[in-house]
């Protein structure tokens, strides 16, 4: 199977990584729990990625049946900037999956040379946390461009309907009329333009939750195996060496002339 399809397929679905996680669940190896939870939240991640991709596509869809209107070129780059920035976060987990792929390759691997005894230390055949806190970073940046156009839309439509209020109180003052307190809400316009940032916003959070989570799993791993107590082979090896009185020196032969 080659790269692309790789990336294509869900985690869960990958043989290395379904055959690696049964013997960790099987054999109840330490640190395999974590593991798995780990690749369980990357999983997550994808299906989250993808129900932000099939979001897109509705409103690519809803836009071609929309008529011609200064609003659906502003959707329009909107959606294409959205979908840019959607298809990077694709490549960046696509890379993650990669790794995770080639780490259970590499522990089933292992396990196949030395048995059961190596699937406690299948943890360090998987150098992702570097990967996953890129995706966090990358995840931050999007969320932050996508807080900040929403506040820009809502900031501007509620200066828009401020400035209504105004213009209509002057009418009202000549008319004799008492002047209106409140501005009108975020109307149905700005809602309109804000909401595929929305829609992406959510997908985001829900992905910066997994992907945090999935970086404390493997913190942890790391914490355990730097605490990881010497195996008991190597231990009842050293007590045995400790054991054993010193060799004595042989002394050296005598010589015919001193007999």
């Amino acid at each position: 199977m080659g790269k692309s399809k790789q990336a294509e397929a869900p985690i869960l679905e990958n043989e290395a990584v379904k055959e690696l996680l049964a013997l960790l669940k099987e054999n109840q190896a330490q640190g395999g729990r974590e593991l798995a939870a780990a690749i369980g939240q990357v999983a997550d991640m994808e299906k989250q990625l993808a129900a932000a991709v099939g979001e897109l596509k509705t409103m690519r869809e809803d836009l071609a049946q929309m008529q011609s209107h200064p609003l659906k070129t502003a959707l329009q780059k909107s959606i294409i900037t959205l979908q840019d920035r959607i298809l990077a976060l694709r490549d960046n987990l696509a890379e993650l999956k990669a790794g995770i792929i080639e780490g259970c390759k590499n522990a089933l691997a292992d396990f196949k040379a030395r048995g059961v005894a190596a699937l406690d230390g299948a943890a360090r055949f998987f150098h992702i946390k570097d990967g996953l806190e890129s995706v966090r970073d990358n995840l931050n940046q999007s969320i932050g461009i996508d807080e900040k156009a929403i506040a820009k839309i809502e900031a501007v439509s509620t200066e828009y309907h401020e400035t209504g209020r105004h213009l209509k109180n002057i009418g009202r003052a000549l008319t004799g009329k008492e002047a209106v307190q409140e501005a009108k809400p975020v109307g149905k316009l700005a809602k309109t333009i804000e909401a595929p940032y929305k829609a992406e916003l959510s997908c985001l959070r829900a992905m910066k939750k997994n992907v945090e989570k999935a970086i404390g799993k493997m913190a942890r791993l790391e914490q355990a195996a730097q605490k990881k107590p010497p195996s008991i082979l190597k231990t009842m090896q050293e007590h045995k060496e400790q054991a054993q009185p010193p060799q004595e020196k042989k002394a050296p032969a005598a010589s015919r002339a001193e007999r």
